[in-house]
């Protein structure tokens, strides 16, 4: 019998993308592949529900597609885990989950791509697509965890130091080929539910960054396998709903939920003393990237006001802030709003 998928998208003022995600999940045939869509909206402002229940109607969605309108706004994970509370709760839960970001849509038979791979791969708990910008050039989707070493690379900007600690860095090449990878992107991944079920799914901590790479970390350390399959394909405007876009060539202020998510990532998975380390290491190379980049008459790499924004929201925090967010809220014990 062919493995049931769920899909979840988390929709946040793009409806009308949101629709489209949809769609381009109804139009496949899964190669005979059960599946279901679970659209959430965030309480998004401007009436969102409201265009997606309109939509679903208009479209005949019919019980193909499930809307969860939210009255407060849970964040991707948090919104996520709403939906995953309920699929693990069935007597007959879906064998898989697949999130979708709602700015993307498939480009061809991924989720059954997906399916079948971890079908043929036990030990892995998750598997991402291949992502493409909407002009068809392939983006980074795979990825190594972050360190103290690949943050302070990055930060400096600078290509000998980026050769030497080329290993380290985060983001693999576009034409990374198949195979295991530390994590792969949330805009279109495939997950076991059991998996999620016994991990207890996204932490409630995070708002939004930085949770998909959290919980990938919790899997691998777990023993599991994280797989990237580039034959899955998935267009993706990146940064629709937030407008923090990874290689936005204008400098922009991060909003403070970013930066208390770096924070919590880089706590939780490395302790204080590594935060500490990774939170050091940024701002020395930032602080080298500045002369750097005016003698090369480029943009600074970090984002605006970063020195102030890190230090108040990363560093103090770390330095006097408690040990551990909270840990509560799980798939299988249920989630506060």
């Amino acid at each position: 019998m062919s493995s049931r998928i769920a899909v979840i998208i988390v929709n946040y003022g793009t409806a009308g993308l949101a629709i489209a995600a949809v769609d381009s999940v109804l139009s496949r045939d899964h190669d005979g592949h059960p599946v279901e869509v679970h659209l959430l909206d965030n309480a998004s402002p401007g009436g969102d529900a409201a265009v997606l229940a309109r939509a679903h109607s208009a479209r005949n969605w019919g019980n193909r597609v499930r809307l969860w309108p939210e009255t407060r706004n849970h964040g991707f994970g948090r919104g996520n885990n709403v939906v995953l509370r309920a699929l693990a709760a069935r007597p007959q839960p879906p064998d898989y989950v697949f999130l979708l970001n709602p700015d993307a849509q498939l480009q061809n038979e991924a989720l059954a791509i997906l399916a079948d791979r971890l079908d043929r791969t036990p030990q892995a708990a998750a598997a991402g697509a291949g992502i493409a910008l909407p002009s068809g050039i392939p983006v980074t989707a795979a990825f190594r965890f972050p360190s103290a070493r690949s943050e302070f690379a990055q930060a400096v900007n600078f290509g000998p130091l980026s050769r030497l600690f080329r290993d380290r860095l985060v983001p693999l090449p576009a034409d990374q080929p198949e195979g295991p990878v530390d994590w792969v992107s949330g805009a279109a991944v495939m997950m076991r539910l059991s998996v999620l079920r016994d991990l207890g799914g996204f932490d409630p901590d995070f708002f939004l960054y930085y949770e998909e790479v959290e919980l990938m970390f919790r899997m691998r350390k777990s023993g599991h396998q994280i797989l990237y399959v580039p034959a899955a394909r998935v267009r993706h405007v990146e940064g629709a709903a937030t407008d923090v876009k990874s290689g936005a060539p204008v400098r922009k202020r991060r909003p403070a939920y970013w930066y208390d998510s770096w924070r919590q990532y880089h706590l939780k998975t490395q302790g204080r003393a590594g935060a500490l380390a990774a939170g050091l290491a940024w701002l020395a190379g930032a602080g080298l990237n500045a002369p750097l980049a005016l003698l090369r008459r480029q943009e600074r790499r970090s984002p605006k006001r970063f020195f102030s924004d890190f230090t108040r929201l990363v560093i103090w925090p770390l330095l006097f802030g408690s040990r551990q967010g909270r840990r509560t809220g799980r798939v299988r014990d249920g989630e506060p709003g």
